[in-house]
């Protein structure tokens, strides 16, 4: 089963199956079959935490799609798309893109000269949930926090190559890893910088990723792997998302400490109106870790296959999926300019990343390197 079998098969139905076939509790993955350093211990122990999106960049990591989870007719609006992204980025900071080798000439002509390429082995493209999160100190320092990854719940295999892509994408920049057997996509997950972590019950509290893991396990072991203080749960994600399981990045995002951006619908129709409804009331009844209430920011939600939300911040600019269908994508860019005074807000098509078959957008396919 690959992400675009899973897409046209259906999000109910196949969602049931899976739900109903708990996951093997993870097992500790080898990173030093890569050529990686591995440390003991956990990066808060150490006095690391993962930093937030718009600190200063070193450079952003992305991945080339490999053919397997495209049928071969969409093959090349996806490569083109992911393309587009890393252009674009690459404009504001470095660009290294992990690419299979029998795939590199593919690349080469898609992307622009100034963005580095590496030979990696790659079952997929979405760099944000099996590249590495970057922990940092407060001397600069930076090591990877290595969670596990098991293919969104074991939803799409194989996937042993990007269960190891962490290891990879540590050689290859020369920094240390940890390792965690906590099952964690980046995207499940939103930070502040200052201590606050985003995540929702229905992703990391799934039987398809952590099965024997208790809530406040999770917590512990969230606080432990990016060195936060205070994790707020949210019950869902956005539906239908059979492939994710409710990544919060598909609903909300902080736009600074204290500020969160929130999808939300007045469609009293749609499902997501329920759920978007109960972020909002959790996220206005909390507190960070400071202790300052937020203040939640609406941007509608307009349609699934693009989800503005799933927006990248690089140095200087924030790179969001836009439909490109008339007067769609005016109101949520509008909003984001708002939030975002001192960046460029750019648009770029988002339609195969998302709808067009794979179910994600462009935070999805990014991961930043935190500059030193």
């Amino acid at each position: 089963m690959n992400r675009r079998n899973f897409l046209a098969a259906g999000a109910a139905a196949l969602s049931g199956v899976l739900a109903a076939k708990p996951a093997a509790a993870a097992r500790p993955v080898d990173y030093t079959k890569t050529g990686a350093t591995v440390f003991s211990g956990t990066p808060a122990a150490d006095g690391f935490a993962f930093p937030a999106e718009w600190a200063r960049h070193e450079r952003s990591l992305m991945q080339f799609p490999p053919p397997q989870n495209w049928y071969p007719n969409q093959l090349n609006a996806a490569r083109k798309e992911w393309a587009d992204v890393a252009n674009t980025v690459a404009e504001y900071e470095p660009v290294t893109m992990a690419v299979r080798r029998r795939d590199k000439a593919a690349a080469k002509k898609l992307l622009s000269s100034e963005i580095t390429l590496i030979e990696m082995p790659l079952n997929d493209a979405w760099s944000r949930d099996s590249g590495p999160m970057i922990v940092q100190n407060a001397q600069g320092a930076r090591r990877i926090a290595g969670f596990t990854f098991n293919g969104w719940g074991r939803k799409f295999p194989p996937y042993k190559h990007d269960t190891l892509a962490k290891g990879r994408f540590a050689a290859h920049l020369g920094l240390p890893m940890y390792t965690s057997e906590l099952v964690l996509e980046g995207g499940a997950v939103a930070v502040d910088g200052q201590g606050t972590l985003l995540t929702t019950e229905e992703c990391l509290l799934h039987t398809n990723r952590n099965p024997d893991w208790s809530k406040a396990r999770v917590e512990a072991e969230l606080k432990a792997g990016l060195g936060v203080q205070k994790v707020i749960w949210l019950p869902r994600g956005l539906t239908p998302d059979p492939i994710t399981d409710g990544h919060v990045d598909g609903m909300a995002a902080f736009a600074a400490p204290g500020t969160v951006l929130l999808h939300t619908t007045d469609d009293g129709s749609d499902p997501n109106h329920r759920i978007t409804q109960d972020a909002k009331r959790i996220l206005q009844q909390a507190t960070d870790a400071r202790g300052r209430r937020f203040e939640v920011i609406e941007i509608p939600l307009t349609s699934y296959d693009v989800v503005h939300l799933n927006f990248y911040i690089c140095n200087g600019a924030v790179i969001v999926p836009v439909s490109g269908r008339k007067g769609e994508d005016d109101r949520p860019l509008a909003i984001l300019r708002e939030a975002f005074p001192g960046r460029r807000v750019m648009g770029v098509s988002g339609r195969m990343i998302g709808g067009g078959g794979g179910g994600g957008g462009v935070h999805c396919i990014t991961q930043q390197v935190p500059a030193v």
